[in-house]
């Protein structure tokens, strides 16, 4: 059979089984077993189906996934995040869009201590949305500012971009550090865009009075509740960068930091303990569940062929490869407003990486715009989960429309990103490329 017979056969009937209902692990599952008896030899081909998800799950690579989701969920629990926004709060200005720049901030900052974007989106709409809507922000530009806890995604400690980096068989810690620029990249579009807009129209943003602080007492607060979260930024990302740790050992680094900081705070009980280990079990698990089926998955298309004779196909076509890349966004694009940001990882990485290498393209310069992308399709309807998220936390006056609306320009500025870095690959490659070995 040809290739493309069986690339079509196989591709048609995941959609088929993903648009039932099925869950995404199971959707995968159903497919590798079928695959395996047709294709691998009947009831032996299981034998070899049961090693390749074997080896998928005790890779070393993917050990940093559930440490960094435990560093989110001690901070999350313990409320440690909640006293950094405070702290950004009082060192913020009379800036037009001032909460909404505050959010954005405390986004950054959380970012740089949490893998989980879901986590970081639900704490800021809780906590900021209510106060900016007290103040009379318009859900036009407060709601969008919130849903920056997209952010988490791409900066790390990212949980997300570890799987990527493991199932693409790319450098994990090339591909974290890689997120650096990228990510602080998109936070300051994101707040030009909100200072522009609120100084065009002061009706979205109403300025008001800050609450004066003495300088003395703006040192202690930062003192005593920032630099501690710094350092632990330092102990995840600086370590790994200048060489000193692993990006596995970074991840138990700063897990042991979060726990040691949560008791010197006062704030560990066992209570918090319980519920963040909870949380990260209940993360880790989905993750590892889609991951195992995928990888096998991507196994099966490479023994059918299917896998090379796309590339050999696509490699072949008379476009530059630049719009190669280009065509491989924009089909990341349309799965993201309808699938789950690892079911697309699992599904497109077995085709896209190797067409990539074949095009003589960076593969960590791939996986950063492609993380970008992913992070896109957490905010496009109908399906994006932080839609969602956001629905879930907001005020009852804030009506889903309202949501749609002000995340737009937030997802026009994560296009302009990813244009950004492909016309200047060095956003991405200029820290990989310096890291001490």
């Amino acid at each position: 059979m040809e290739w493309w017979w069986t690339l079509t056969i196989i591709m048609g009937s995941l959609l088929v089984i993903l648009a039932s209902g099925l869950p995404v692990a199971f959707s995968f599952l159903v497919i590798n077993l079928v695959g395996a008896y047709v294709l691998w030899g009947g009831f032996g081909g299981f034998h070899q189906l049961v090693d390749g998800i074997y080896s998928s799950v005790t890779m070393f690579a993917l050990v940093p996934v559930p440490l960094f989701v435990l560093m989110g969920e001690v901070l999350l629990h313990t409320k440690l995040a909640f006293k950094a926004i405070d702290v950004v709060d009082i060192w913020m200005g009379r800036l037009p869009g001032r909460l909404c720049l505050v959010t954005l901030g405390a986004s950054t900052l959380f970012s740089c201590l949490s893998g989980s974007s879901l986590g970081t989106t639900a704490m800021l709409g809780s906590m900021m949305l209510p106060e900016m809507e007290r103040r009379g922000y318009k859900p036009a530009i407060s709601v969008g500012s919130c849903m920056s806890g997209g952010l988490a995604m791409i900066i790390p400690p990212s949980a997300l971009a570890v799987i990527l980096a493991s199932t693409a068989r790319v450098s994990v810690g090339k591909v974290l550090i890689g997120g650096i620029l990228p990510g602080l990249f998109m936070a300051f579009l994101y707040s030009a865009y909100i200072v522009g807009r609120c100084w065009f129209s002061p009706n979205l943003a109403p300025a008001y009075q800050p609450k004066t602080i003495p300088f003395r007492e703006k040192i202690r607060e930062t003192m005593v509740y920032l630099v501690p979260l710094t350092g632990v930024i330092f102990v995840v990302v600086g370590l790994m960068f200048l060489g000193v740790a692993t990006p596995t050992e970074s991840a138990a680094l700063g897990a042991s930091a979060v726990f040691i900081l949560a008791a010197i705070y006062r704030r560990l009980s066992w209570a918090v303990v319980q519920k963040s280990l909870i949380g990260t079990m209940k993360i880790t698990l989905m993750m590892l569940m889609i991951l195992t089926g995928s990888l096998a998955f991507s196994q099966m298309m490479a023994f059918t062929g299917s896998t090379s004779g796309l590339v050999q196909s696509v490699t072949g076509m008379d476009l530059p490869p630049l719009v190669l890349i280009m065509m491989m966004q924009v089909v990341i694009l349309i799965l993201g407003c309808f699938m789950e940001q690892v079911s697309i990882m699992m599904i497109t990485l077995p085709i896209f990486m190797p067409m990539v290498k074949a095009l003589g393209f960076s593969d960590v310069w791939f996986a950063l715009m492609m993380l970008v992308n992913l992070e896109i399709g957490l905010k496009t309807p109908p399906f994006g989960l932080l839609l969602f998220v956001m629905r879930g936390v907001a005020p009852p006056s804030v009506s889903m429309t309202d949501i749609y609306r002000s995340t737009g320009p937030f997802v026009l500025i994560d296009v302009l990103t990813i244009a950004f870095m492909m016309a200047f690959p060095s956003l991405v490659l200029f820290l990989p490329e310096h890291i001490v070995k």
